[in-house]
């Protein structure tokens, strides 16, 4: 068992190493994170789900890592890598949509043009009533829209950046030149 831990120093120092960093890093990126949805007053729920989507790309980094730090054979990995990627792949084709809701989530979290409790008014001829909408709450894959009449329209995050949204202000424009007599 001790020649095991003499062999492998390397290994262990590297892995140690690997470990520290992706800590420290996964770290200061929640804490980035927190800050931009407290700073954009974004949801609390929003703000923990674009944590999460970071940790599993930090933990997914990670294993990487320990793999090729642990010596697995690049060849074989490779092969059994691009079998699974195949499979998912075909798995994820027919799901692509789902992807790209969640990818457009992370951006609408980013870029906060329009946050929960803002009025909106989305220019797409495929919704059958238009007008004014508050948004009611932004999820991972959708936003839940309520009209006034209390409808409520579920509108794929993706959509939401692809189509043209207006946010109405409720506050009435100041006009500077009625003095006038």
């Amino acid at each position: 068992m001790e020649d095991f831990f003499i062999r492998h120093t390397d290994e262990f120092i590297s892995s140690g190493i690997t470990l520290l960093v992706v800590v420290i890093v996964r770290f200061l990126t929640n804490k980035t994170i927190k800050k931009v949805g407290s700073i954009s007053d974004l949801n609390e729920a929003r703000t923990r789900l674009v944590s999460k989507y970071f940790s599993f790309g930090f933990t997914t980094l990670t294993i990487v890592a320990f793999t090729l730090i642990w010596g697995v054979n690049v060849r074989e990995l490779g092969l059994i890598l691009s079998s699974v990627f195949a499979v998912i792949g075909v798995a994820l084709f027919a799901q692509w949509s789902i992807l790209s809701n969640v990818t457009a989530g992370i951006i609408l979290f980013f870029s906060f043009p329009f946050k929960i409790g803002d009025r909106i008014m989305i220019m797409d001829k495929e919704i059958e009533s238009s007008g004014a909408y508050v948004i009611e709450d932004i999820r991972a894959y959708h936003i839940h829209l309520r009209k006034e009449n209390g409808e409520l329209l579920t509108y794929p995050n993706n959509l939401m950046l692809q189509k043209a949204v207006c946010v109405i202000s409720d506050e009435a424009p100041e006009n500077e030149g009625s003095d006038a007599v």
